[in-house]
């Protein structure tokens, strides 16, 4: 069984954690940490929990910690990068799901979070936590970085074409939709239902801290000698609780000329025959959020929209491509992503925990 702990569960992210291991078979929930809720009965604070879990919440201290294989860090920005070092050198494995450890370079982590980074020898040793481009890393990684929500809508959402070399990538478009769930639970005006419901608005369009972390991803997912990314990203917030909707757009180049839409079909297909949290869906499918709902997955579609009805879509260097990738953002987003994670630390089969269907209606 593995030992796990959680630092800062009193959040959305935290308790979506503590949901999923409290029915892992693998795991044995061993401590739960709050600094405001110490002492405190776990399901008092979550009624859900009642009958699940036993434990109370427990100083948010390197004591209280002692003993485990592996922490969680569901923290906000800026705290797992001071704990993390004596976790790791007592021995335990860390999975930060705040973005201390996702940019490799601490000037520019910096400029982006506000604050110098505590542990820039760490950034190296870090293995970033997108298990369809890191796994063999992540199987023996002691130090993982997971991914925000939007980076995982968005780069799973390119990768295809970015990896095939055959778009554009100085014409990048990712026009991405949240639900306020992935504002972490804070009580701020801008997220009360009577501000949020029957509106819709786009916000930080003039820099999200989550656009580096996919510049990284990507750039890195490139062929040698391929031309400097550049991405516009734009955020939106939905007035529903869960759920990311990311609408890619880019233009073939001329390595893509050749690409109709069955064969971008077909390389998708291919790209994600294996993973079993990406689900390919077939030509002219259109996702959903609902979709995904409480699940692990990642559910795509990718179209040529200017091709002639009936047809294959044409084939010239120009033409648009849009890729629709939906994501629960607590789950694939972060928790579930954690524990998939979790799952190839410890030579688990990657899908256990993870089974749930989606909830619906």
């Amino acid at each position: 069984m593995i030992r796990a702990g959680i630092v800062g569960a009193t959040g959305y992210t935290g308790s979506e954690l503590l949901r999923l291991l409290l029915r892992h078979p693998d795991v044995e929930l061993k401590v739960v940490t709050s600094r405001a809720e110490a002492g405190r009965a776990v399901s008092d604070y979550f009624p859900a929990l009642r009958g699940s879990c036993q434990l109370a919440f427990a100083p948010a201290d390197a004591a209280s910690l002692s003993g485990c294989d592996l922490v969680f860090f569901a923290t906000p920005n800026g705290t797992a990068m001071k704990e993390a070092p004596a976790l790791l050198q007592a021995g335990a494995r860390v999975i930060d799901l705040a973005a201390d450890f996702r940019l490799r370079d601490p000037d520019l982590w910096a400029a982006w979070y506000g604050m110098p980074h505590e542990c820039p020898d760490l950034l190296a040793e870090a293995v970033y936590g997108l298990p369809e481009i890191n796994r063999e890393a992540l199987r023996k990684a002691h130090l993982v970085a997971n991914p925000g929500c939007y980076p995982t809508a968005v780069s799973l959402g390119f990768l295809p074409l970015i990896e095939s070399g055959a778009v554009d990538v100085d014409f990048l478009i990712a026009d991405v939709k949240s639900g306020v769930s992935g504002a972490g639970r804070q009580a701020k005006t801008g997220l009360l239902m009577a501000e949020v419901g029957e509106s819709f608005k786009a916000y930080s369009v003039a820099g999200h801290r989550h656009q580096p972390e996919i510049h990284q991803t990507l750039s890195a997912a490139q062929r040698a000698g391929s031309p400097e990314i550049r991405l516009t990203f734009v955020p939106h917030l939905l007035p529903m609780i869960r759920g990311i909707e990311a609408t890619l757009y880019s233009r073939l180049d001329q390595n893509g000329s050749s690409l109709t839409a069955d064969a971008l079909q077909r390389l998708y297909e291919e790209r994600y025959r294996t993973e079993p949290f990406v689900d390919v869906m077939p030509a002219g499918s259109t996702p959903e959020t609902r979709s995904v709902r409480g699940t692990n997955l990642c559910r795509l579609a990718v179209t040529v929209p200017d091709g002639p009805a009936g047809g294959d879509g044409g084939s010239m260097p120009g033409r648009t491509v849009v890729v629709q990738a939906v994501i629960d953002n607590l789950v694939k987003g972060a928790a579930g992503q954690a524990i998939q994670n979790m799952n190839l630390m410890f030579g688990l089969a990657e899908t256990t925990g993870l089974t749930d269907l989606a909830w619906t209606p």
